[in-house]
């Protein structure tokens, strides 16, 4: 990756890192990029509600406006609706400046094409070349040619209206247990889920700017555990900052990770003839009850790299319908081109309703098999070499011999930090607990 873009578009400390003066050149090069030759081009901006987003916002704006862009702006929207709102405006990208489930002090940019995708590397490598050579554009529209900034009439409302459209059946009956988390979704998830005929308990949907995912939220799933547990709800739902993923909990107040969503809701596709290719997409990290689970419905299972958007590019490389990672991004590809918080809880929703069953009961279709992992700490120049190194090697046959497939050894070096991640999965916890301590000391002892 470059050094202003990671896995999730540019992020920093706000007004530090990520400056006004890089979020205009961002704006500026980015838009003219993503919409060059266009005439009269037009991308859409919304934002989480953390303090510095309008700080960011103007000045992003400018940039776009100053490429001759028109800014189509949402305000506070969750990042599937930005993704969303590209194809219903029909402009040519978007942006959304949110740091997702990172503390308030944080923001990010992240831009979409005109499909609502991700940029590619190249596209990202071309902003960057130009930003940090302190290159400009040879462009300067004047006159009627400068972009403005156009405000789009409640698009909350748009959004919500979406979503309604995905599914045929209504919420009457089910009691709901919601956390904001003070982030992006705190109107459109209560909104919606009470329109759908859902008695909803809320919380955490009162942001002032400076609580985002604070002690809230998916990145403090004890408080839904807690609200279910008060109210006698059916369901909880936590959402991060941007409301990309879901964190639910069944009536008993029991975490349902995005593997068990993915079980959940890729059998019930199957089952109503909705799931292309007869496949769901995870990630190497997806829990091994995922795989025995679909394996028993006949379903496959892909896997790629950690990361939604190695998840979406093998989606659409295949065709498939539905694909996501144990943190809870899942994407409906016939939906949406981006994890959807939101859209993902009104799916497991109505699939309660139509099966009548419990969340609980959905959710056990599904064994989660533990997991253990533990960091091994080595050199930056060390962390991609395990593998060439026999001792290491022969340790990793040795220990998936033993579980002879009832367990599996995944090593990968952390993309961030000098560390090598050593996850086992199995049956027996304390084994595992053994085994992978076992192995991270011996990779610190023979890499460093």
């Amino acid at each position: 990756m470059g050094k202003l873009f990671g896995t999730d578009g540019v992020r920093g400390i706000a007004n530090k890192d990520l400056s006004p003066d890089l979020a205009y050149k961002l704006g500026r090069i980015g838009g003219y990029f993503l919409t060059k030759g266009k005439k009269r081009p037009k991308m859409v901006v919304g934002m989480d509600t953390r303090i510095s987003g309008d700080m960011l916002e103007g000045a992003l704006s400018s940039g776009l406006n100053s490429a001759g862009v028109d800014v189509l702006y949402l305000g506070i929207l969750p990042t599937p609706a930005v993704a969303c709102m590209i194809k219903m405006l029909d402009a040519d990208g978007g942006v959304m400046i949110t740091a997702s489930h990172n503390p308030v002090e944080y923001n990010g940019i992240k831009f979409f094409n005109d499909n609502g995708l991700k940029l590619t590397d190249t596209m990202e490598e071309s902003i960057e070349e130009y930003i940090l050579n302190n290159l400009d554009i040879d462009f300067m529209p004047v006159a009627g040619e400068v972009g403005r900034k156009i405000r789009i009439e409640n698009p909350v409302r748009k959004y919500m209206d979406f979503l309604k459209d995905t599914i045929d059946v209504d919420l009457k009956g089910l009691k709901i247990a919601v956390d904001c988390g003070n982030g992006a979704v705190y109107k459109a998830a209560p909104e919606l889920l009470q329109e759908l005929g859902a008695q909803v308990y809320v919380i955490h949907n009162d942001p002032n700017g400076i609580n985002i995912n604070v002690n809230c939220g998916s990145t403090k799933p004890e408080e839904i555990q807690k609200l279910v547990l008060e109210t006698g709800a059916d369901a909880g739902l936590s959402f991060d900052g941007d409301a990309d993923r879901l964190i639910a909990a069944d009536e008993n107040g029991s975490i349902v990770s995005g593997d068990h969503v993915l079980a959940i809701c890729g059998s019930h596709m199957k089952e109503k003839g909705m799931l292309k290719s007869n496949t769901v997409v995870g990630t190497v990290m997806t829990n091994m009850g995922l795989d025995i689970c679909l394996k028993e419905k006949d379903i496959n299972l892909v896997k790629t790299k950690v990361g939604d958007r190695y998840v979406l590019e093998e989606m659409l490389k295949g065709h498939h319908s539905i694909g996501g990672e144990q943190s809870g991004h899942i994407i409906f590809l016939d939906y949406n081109t981006t994890g959807d918080g939101l859209l993902t809880a009104i799916q497991l929703l109505s699939v309660m309703k139509e099966k009548n069953a419990k969340l609980s009961k959905l959710a056990g279709i599904m064994k989660e098999m533990p997991q253990v992992l533990v960091n091994a700490h080595v050199s930056e120049e060390k962390k991609k070499v395990y593998l060439e190194d026999e001792v290491i090697k022969n340790k990793i046959e040795e220990i998936e011999e033993h579980f002879n497939g009832n367990g599996r050894v995944l090593i990968r070096p952390s993309g961030t930090e000098p560390l090598v991640r050593v996850m086992i999965e199995g049956e027996d916890k304390e084994e595992l607990d053994i085994y992978a301590n076992g192995l991270a000391k011996l990779i610190e002892d023979r890499l460093n």
